[in-house]
């Protein structure tokens, strides 16, 4: 028999590939479930934009072509949505598949890189596979980001990446604009930070940092954006950098040429035509999540301050036992304890019949838990 660890290379054995776990036609069979609520992966619950669906179909009939101008119509879409020039979007399939072409370009075997503790665990996992030394840094105590304290660990390691996601997943903290410019300036020379705006689309228009005219201004940093979440494309796979108009070039070299489809440009283009709708998205997930966040409170379960979709909320019951009764009841929440945060859970926030109906299942659940551990 081959054995495979010794020939694939040495930075990837021992670190373990992304598992999605069961489909929801498995848990709906396992559990006789009639349908599941997805609250656990942070999709945008209240679907695509109107005619968005129709643009991609329509684009089916060009299967046949290679998606050249199909590229260069979403650069031209996305560049006048960001305020920048074409030439230094990247588009992609997603947010994840950039992750890896930012680790192929940047990353050496022994270099080091900086993320956030908690945070998305993709970028520890691909730059660990790439042979990266993974320095984590915690969050405050009031669960913000410690960019002082990472671009200290970037200094003493003289890291290669720092990766900040803002709104953080899965604490939904937003970075100020005062600490955000101190940590671009604390920087060391060689050290490019990645920024993760998967959520920003949900943060109050007059709170969104412009980090597009950081890139403008040569500041050694790229951005990653995404249709997967406000847009609710998620399905479709697509997302885009804004970087350097050089480094674009060379992100353009590491990723394969047309990596994303023709129907998911479409619909990514569709989608930017209609920018009030966005607005629209944002104040309706935004009441959603503020129903659910009073909601929990008058259950006596607080939950950290939010801008993005969905809330992180202390339970005070063992998370994983919670997110089991929760799941044979149909609904999918996130324990904590995936995060490093036993005792807590990330909520999607979606429709607010669904969070009326989510918090009930979660007081029911706390109670039995709790009555158990009292009988034992």
């Amino acid at each position: 028999m081959t054995d495979w660890s010794k020939l694939v290379k040495p930075s990837l054995v021992g670190v373990d590939p992304y598992d999605p776990g069961a489909s929801l036609s498995e848990l709906m069979e396992r559990y006789d479930l009639d349908e599941i609520w997805k609250l656990n992966w942070n999709e945008h619950l209240f679907g695509p934009f109107d005619g968005v669906l129709e643009a991609a179909h329509a684009e089916l009939e060009n299967a046949w072509q290679y998606p050249e101008k199909a590229y260069a119509d979403f650069r031209e879409a996305v560049a006048q949505w960001t305020g920048t020039v074409p030439r230094r979007v990247v588009p992609a399939h997603g947010i994840q598949a950039l992750v890896t072409t930012v680790a192929a370009a940047f990353i050496r075997p022994g270099d080091r890189v900086v993320v956030p503790k908690p945070t998305y665990g993709l970028y520890a996992t691909v730059c660990a596979a790439a042979g990266a030394e993974v320095v984590r840094v915690p969050v405050r105590d009031d669960f913000g980001l410690d960019l002082e304290a990472m671009a200290t660990a970037a200094h003493e390691g003289s890291a290669r990446l720092v990766w900040v996601v803002d709104p953080n997943n899965p604490t939904g903290s937003l970075v100020a604009a005062g600490e955000w410019e101190a940590f671009l300036d604390a920087l060391p020379e060689g050290c490019v930070t990645v920024v993760d705006e998967a959520y920003r689309e949900y943060v109050a228009p007059e709170r969104q940092l412009e980090r597009e005219r950081d890139v403008e201004a040569g500041r050694p940093l790229l951005l990653l954006r995404t249709f997967s979440k406000i847009f609710g494309l998620a399905g479709l796979r697509l997302g885009y950098a804004i970087a350097n108009e050089e480094l674009a070039s060379y992100l353009n070299v590491v990723q394969e040429p047309f990596n994303v489809n023709r129907a998911a440009l479409a619909a990514g283009r569709a989608s930017l035509r209609r920018p009030e709708i966005v607005e629209e998205r944002r104040v309706e997930a935004a009441a959603a999540r503020d129903l659910l966040a009073r909601l929990l409170r008058e259950a006596s379960m607080e939950s950290l301050p939010s801008e993005a979709n969905f809330l992180l909320v202390g339970l005070g019951v063992d998370d994983v036992a919670l997110a089991d009764l929760l799941l044979r009841r149909g609904f999918l929440i996130r324990p904590g304890s995936e995060f490093g945060l036993p005792g807590y859970a990330r909520i999607t926030v979606g429709p607010e019949p669904v969070m009326e109906r989510v918090v009930a299942e979660i007081v029911r659940a706390r109670a039995e838990i709790v009555a158990a551990a009292r009988t034992r």
